[in-house]
């Protein structure tokens, strides 16, 4: 007779250290031979006998041996992965899993198209985004999505690319100028002809002319051609518009049609305090 350790549902957990209730059912199913109702009654034993957590419903996570359920701390990527079916960790979240991020941060974006409230486990916030409406219904949400393995498990995380182009489209999500310029500087190379597709798929002059602006900035370091300026300069505004739309002071940058804070266009982040990005 087995040891129970081996049965299908501990061999599951022991490869499985969060996961979705559809997951297991999956697996615990065996092509339909096993009910919900019976997967339900599996998981409800064990996070009664404390080999899982249920961290919200229809999400768990595996305890290991000699682990409380009340002090478990979770991979914070992985579990954003698993808080909706189609979840793509992004944002300043992405950066941070990339190791580029300025600062470090408690708080975890990733895109979904499923509505979701915001969700903290133990000291960590996880924040729902809606894809932009032009790559919403996109595979992968209009591309840029690789997959990374962490502890046995798939996580899919926005590339680089992908990252530079929805912090300049919703940059709310980037902690203010100061914290997505420091960030995305530290970034020694980028796919230029995909940030300039990325950017296009958008749909939006703003998001354009600010993902142009920076790699004119950086035009030097990022080894920025004429054609990538031209391909996002065909599609900038036609009349001004600010880089921030609290509309602080700047200079017109003319070729992009984009009024820059002063503080950006110098980056003289120790002069003054960060400007607060309101989108």
């Amino acid at each position: 007779m087995r040891s129970d350790k081996h049965s299908p549902p501990k061999a599951f957990f022991a490869t499985h250290p969060v996961f979705r209730y559809e997951e297991f059912q999956h697996a615990h199913s065996r092509s339909g031979k096993r009910s919900t109702h019976t997967s339900h009654a599996v998981l409800k034993q064990h996070v009664a006998a404390g080999n899982l957590l249920r961290v919200r419903r229809g999400l768990y996570a595996t305890v290991p041996p000699g682990a409380s359920p009340k002090t478990l701390q979770l991979d914070p990527y992985l579990l954003a992965s698993r808080l909706a079916p189609d979840a793509v960790v992004a944002y300043h979240a992405a950066l941070q899993f990339h190791g580029k991020s300025y600062s470090l941060w408690s708080r975890f974006q990733y895109l979904s198209r499923h509505r979701e409230k915001a969700f903290r486990f133990r000291r960590a916030e996880f924040v729902a985004v809606l894809p932009p409406a032009p790559v919403r219904d996109l595979p992968d949400f209009g591309g840029g999505v690789q997959d990374h393995q962490r502890q046995g498990l798939t996580v899919r995380v926005t590339s680089l690319e992908r990252t530079l182009v929805d912090l300049f489209h919703s940059p709310r999500h980037g902690g203010g100028w100061e914290e997505t310029w420091r960030s995305l500087e530290s970034v020694e190379f980028f796919d230029l002809d995909a940030v300039a597709g990325y950017a296009l798929k958008h749909d939006s002059a703003v998001t354009v002319a600010r993902v142009g602006f920076f790699l004119e900035q950086h035009r030097e370091q990022l080894m920025v051609e004429d054609r990538h300026l031209k391909r996002l300069a065909a599609a900038a505004p036609a009349h001004p518009i600010y880089l921030d739309r609290r509309r602080p002071s700047g200079r017109l940058q003319k070729r992009w049609n984009l009024v820059v804070p002063q503080v950006v266009l110098n980056r003289s982040w120790a002069e003054v305090l960060s400007v607060p990005v309101v989108h």
